[in-house]
């Protein structure tokens, strides 16, 4: 096959995917499989769990802190980024916050099992499958967060600022990454700190 078509097939199949990416269909089919997903490594990584209630719960600790990076992670390094799977989704957020842009319905399950294959060659596979399934549960948690920060008018001032915080990063892309914590940003020095007016 040709180069020039080779990469005009390419952009067409990357294109047909951001279109399908910006549809209700697919941001609620995504929550509908990640959901699956997570629930089936929970459970299984419960059976298979060979240590204490402890160490299963040490694993899912460990599962939501280790997303909480990831999620920062993508955000900051993939999402603002050249690779135009990401860039393109993510720039059509930023454009229209209150559409259904997220990335193809069946990417994160992929993603989400390759992690889950690659701990469990490094640890127990009980552990391993705890730690996947959670680490799926925060990128739901993230979901839905970033859903409702951008459909939900809150009127608690707690909430407020947290949703305010991500309204922010549409504003200033250089800050904010982190949607359901700003640990990272504080950790890493990229959370929004207002600058005095000058007089």
């Amino acid at each position: 096959m040709q180069q020039p078509m080779k990469q005009s097939l390419i952009r067409s199949g990357v294109d047909a995917i951001v279109r399908m990416s910006s549809t209700r269909t697919n941001y609620w089919a995504e929550l509908g499989v990640d959901t699956a997903l997570g629930l089936l490594l929970l459970v299984a990584g419960w059976r298979l769990h060979a240590g204490s209630a402890l160490t299963a719960l040490l694993a899912i600790g460990l599962g939501l802190f280790a997303f909480s990076f990831i999620e920062y992670f993508f955000h900051r390094w993939m999402f603002h980024t050249r690779i135009p799977l990401f860039k393109q989704g993510h720039d059509m957020h930023h454009e229209r916050p209150l559409g259904y842009d997220s990335l193809p319905f069946f990417l994160p399950a992929v993603v989400l099992l390759a992690l889950a294959g690659l701990f469990a060659l490094i640890m127990p596979t009980g552990f391993a499958l705890l730690m996947a399934g959670a680490i799926t549960f925060g990128y739901i948690a993230y979901g839905l967060s970033h859903f409702t920060i951008h459909h939900v008018r809150f009127k608690r001032p707690l909430l407020r600022r947290w949703a305010g915080a991500h309204h922010v990063h549409h504003y200033h892309p250089g800050s904010n990454f982190g949607v359901t914590t700003p640990l990272w940003d504080v950790l890493l020095g990229t959370r929004y700190v207002r600058q005095a007016r000058k007089l």
